[in-house]
Parts: C-alpha cells; structure tokens; sequence
C-alpha cells in the first residue's frame, strides 16, 4: 500500500506571509494544529498552534504583524504520493510526528495522518481476523 492510497488531498496550506492570527483562525475553524506553509503550493514549512503559542505569543511578538514565516518550522519531513505506507510510519515514530506532508514535483498534493494509518490498520486486522475465522471452519 502506498501513502497515495491513504492521503487526504485536501489540504488547508497557509501563505508564508499570512498574519499569525490568520493562519490561527484558519487552525480553529478547520480544527487542525499544524498547517503547511506553501507558496505557489511549494511547501516552504509548517505551522503549529504550539509554535504561535511558544514562538509567537511567549515572546511577546503580535499576532496581528507576525508572518507565518517568521516563526514556521522550515525542516519540514515530507513523502511522496508513491512512498511505501509502512516507510512513512516509520519516518513518524522516528520523527515523533502525526502529520506528513505529501510532494510531489515539488507541489503539495496532499497529507497523510497518524489517524488514516490506524483505521487502515485496523481495518486490515479485523479483515485478518475474519479470515482467521473463516479458515479455522474449514476441514481439510
């Protein structure tokens, strides 16, 4: 399975110079808590509530100037649509993140969460588990 079989390809970006307090409304009404930073859909970084909390807000700097790309992430990991599903888990629990950006030729095409890996996931074992079932009736 390929992550382009399990990616969302809607994906919320912001503009490197979109106000913090733009890209946090855009958070809040999507009910998100990271958002790539894109220009031209070239993904140039992302955007976390934590870092408009920590790097913004903590440091006393205003929202309402404050560009996204002032305070984003810019070592961003990142797959493409034909990395291998079991790769890309892997580069999350090593890097510890929840949320991958998915490029291809550079564009963003769309992003690949924990939560698309686990109902895949589950999905498959309960799928084995009916197999399971079903073989154990069989007599040979």
């Amino acid at each position: 399975m390929k992550v382009r079989d399990l990616m969302s390809q809607n994906v919320k970006w912001v503009d490197p110079n979109q106000s913090l307090e733009e890209v946090a409304q855009i958070l809040a009404s999507s009910n998100i808590g990271s958002v790539p930073v894109c220009q031209d859909k070239q993904l140039m970084g992302m955007i976390t509530d934590r870092d408009i909390l920590v790097r913004a807000i903590a440091q006393g700097k205003d929202p309402k100037t404050t560009k996204a790309t002032e305070i984003m992430t810019k070592e961003v990991q990142s797959v493409s649509p034909e990395t291998d599903i079991h790769q890309a888990s892997d580069l999350m629990a090593e890097s510890q993140i929840r949320r991958l950006p998915v490029v291809d030729n550079n564009q963003l095409v769309g992003f690949l969460a924990i939560g698309d890996i686990a109902v895949q996931s589950i999905h498959v074992n309960e799928a084995g588990e009916a197999l399971s079932s079903i073989s154990e009736g069989i007599q040979h």
